[in-house]
This record gives C-alpha cells, sequence and structure tokens, in this order.
C-alpha cells in the first residue's frame, strides 16, 4: 500500500495548483459564498504554512486549510456568530494590520469522494493540530459542518449540536470525530456562512425551481434556503458548531 504522506504547501508548494485536483462532496451552491471565493486563493498564497495536503504517490487524497487570528484581539474575545466568514474575515485582517495571532481556526477538512470512510479525515485533523501546536499555539477552534445535518434540514442546530449517543459522543459523524480528537462543543454559530443569489443563479447551482415562496430544501444544505420570488432571489444561511481543541495539557 502506498504510504499517505501529509505535508503543508509551505514545505511542498509545487504543490499547490493540485489543492482542487480531487473530488470531493461540497455541494455546488457552497462554493458560491463570496468570502470564500476572496480568500481560498489568498490562504494559499499568503499563509501556506497553514495550508496542508495528502498524497499517496502522485493521488492527492486529502487537503486542510487553516488560518492563525487573534481571538483574544479588543472586542473579540467570544468565538463569532458569524463563525467561517467571520474568522476569515479575522484572519487577513490581522494578517494585513500586523497583529499577532494566538490561536489557529480550521477552516476545511476534505477527503476525495473515493476514499471517504477511511479515516483521512481524523489523520487530517490530528495533522492539522499538530502543526499548529509546533508553531507555538495553545488552541485551534474550528467551526464545524455537522456532515450528517442535510438528513435533518428542519431541526434546531441548537439541539443537535448537542444530541448525543448513549455513549456520550455527539450523534453526528464529524462533531464526533473532533470530540474523540480531544475537542470540547462550545457554542453554536448561527450564521457562519451566507450565500445569496438569484433565483436564475439557485436553478443553476441546484437544478431546482426556485418558483415557491418560503423554505427549500436542498440537498446538501443543512437548513432550507429560503425563497422569495416575488422580489427575485434566494438566501441560504448556513449554521456550523464552535469546537475548541487545546493542545496543551
Amino acid at each position: 500500500m502506498t504510504e499517505t504522506v501529509i505535508t503543508t504547501i509551505a514545505e511542498r508548494p509545487e504543490l499547490a495548483a493540485r489543492l482542487w485536483d480531487m473530488a470531493d462532496s461540497w455541494p455546488a451552491f457552497s462554493l458560491q459564498d463570496p468570502v470564500s471565493f476572496l480568500l481560498y486563493g489568498r490562504m494559499v498564497k499568503e499563509l501556506p504554512e497553514y495550508v496542508l495536503i495528502a498524497t499517496e504517490g502522485d493521488t492527492v487524497v486529502a487537503r486542510a486549510f487553516s488560518v492563525p487570528f487573534a481571538q483574544h484581539a479588543e472586542g473579540r474575545g467570544e468565538l463569532p456568530a458569524r463563525g467561517w466568514d467571520q474568522v476569515l474575515l479575522w484572519a487577513f485582517s490581522d494578517l494585513r494590520h500586523e497583529r499577532e495571532p494566538d490561536t489557529v481556526s480550521a477552516i476545511e477538512i476534505s477527503v476525495a469522494r473515493d476514499r471517504q470512510g477511511e479515516g483521512l479525515s481524523g489523520r487530517m485533523l490530528a495533522a492539522l493540530r499538530e502543526n499548529a501546536r509546533s508553531r507555538g499555539y495553545a488552541e485551534v477552534v474550528a467551526p464545524v459542518r455537522p456532515n450528517a445535518k442535510p438528513a435533518e434540514p428542519d431541526a434546531s442546530i441548537h439541539e443537535y449540536a448537542y444530541r448525543t449517543r448513549e455513549d456520550g459522543l455527539p450523534h453526528d459523524p464529524w462533531l464526533r470525530v473532533h470530540v474523540r480528537a480531544g475537542g470540547v462543543i462550545d457554542s453554536v454559530a448561527p450564521a457562519s456562512m451566507t450565500i445569496s443569489g438569484s433565483l436564475a443563479e439557485w436553478r443553476s447551482w441546484t437544478g431546482l425551481p426556485f418558483d415557491q415562496a418560503g423554505p427549500v430544501r436542498v440537498p446538501g444544505a443543512l437548513v432550507p434556503v429560503d425563497c422569495d420570488p416575488e422580489q427575485g432571489f434566494a438566501v441560504y444561511v448556513e449554521p456550523n458548531v464552535w469546537v475548541r481543541h487545546a493542545l496543551t495539557d
């Protein structure tokens, strides 16, 4: 069996262009988030030591993005309700203003579609944690996208985030990976990612008609998309779950 090698893009810059080689499981509409559209390329170019890639021979099998930010800067402290979008904006604001970061936030961990269920996501999480630890950080936080939540789009994220199995571990598989790795669920980020678009755009992203007012259940969405045909647009506000990973004893 070919060995799985996990490195940062800073260590292997020749792999930067291959981060998106693998087929992943992100739904098409999720790629329309304006914050990620603006900043994903900048993560690779400006923060390559926080971007990880897993390869087996010449094949890319997983990737992980993270960013350093000043969690304890004035006016912050609490993990933001606007989760994923906000922490990315904070990170690049801190970079611009040369503000010293004190925490690393995970942004994405993705595994090739044909390699899911093999434990690679847990290995990437462990590598991301160790990468932060090796750079002197005491904590990693993560705005987690619960991967089984699309099966229950109408369930309250505030209930779902804290739902557990009989063994006390989270009901959601991806939250369960984080908790098994030592993470602790901190809070809900109810507006972690916001994607708006015209009805024509939503039809192209999903293949659904988007012709009736009200909630539209979209495959892959954690909650329904709010459709307003009279005004000609629809909006998706995705909730995530903040998890804290302490890196020190």
